[in-house]
């Protein structure tokens, strides 16, 4: 007898691996930041070096397992939206076809100890893993969704995802050049 279960516990601690990876490159940077900009030595007067790098991962896994949980919520969240447009399923047997679904990104998050000193090869395997767990899903609803259905799965899913994306890097670009006007020391440099 299966437990339906016994992956419950995958999604937490592939969000946790993920986060740490990403994190243990971003202490790298961050330090080589604090050198560049000269406040690493006022910050090394309270704290060791290794302490020092032990709170900056610890920040850095909180912002990193925010980032990756609300990714999850947003997720699941535009799977189910788009079962309930095109899915033929009321009873929710979809969903528990894909549970199993989340050793694919436990196993991608493991894959990320290969690659800790690459932003690079970080965001690959977060890319390739999220792409092998979206074909995994679409063949694993498509037993309850017409041929029209599951192209309107998968545009769906494209068409939502996009959207987020351009929006966020909208946000973020705006930010940056706004970020850039407001420097003072811009507005002294010859044109």
């Amino acid at each position: 007898m299966k437990n339906t279960y016994l992956t419950g516990y995958l999604p937490l601690f592939s969000i946790l691996m993920f986060s740490l990876s990403f994190s243990v490159y971003g202490v790298g940077v961050l330090t080589e930041l604090f050198r560049g900009i000269g406040i690493y030595a006022g910050m090394r007067e309270f704290l060791s070096d290794l302490e020092l790098k032990i709170f900056i991962l610890i920040v850095l896994m909180i912002i990193f397992f925010m980032i990756f949980a609300a990714l999850k919520l947003i997720a699941e969240t535009i799977n189910e939206v788009a079962l309930l447009f095109f899915s033929r399923d009321k009873e929710g047997e979809a969903l528990n076809r894909v549970r199993s679904g989340s050793l694919i990104y436990f196993f991608g998050s493991l894959a990320t100890i290969i690659s800790l000193s690459s932003i690079r090869g970080l965001l690959i395997i977060f890319v390739v893993t999220s792409f092998v767990y979206f074909v995994y899903f679409v063949l694993k609803v498509s037993t309850t969704l017409s041929a029209g259905g599951t192209v309107g799965v998968i545009l769906f899913e494209i068409t939502i995802w996009a959207a987020l994306i351009s929006a966020v890097l909208y946000v973020v670009i705006r930010l940056y050049n706004g970020l850039l006007a407001s420097l003072p020391i811009l507005e002294q440099l010859p044109a």
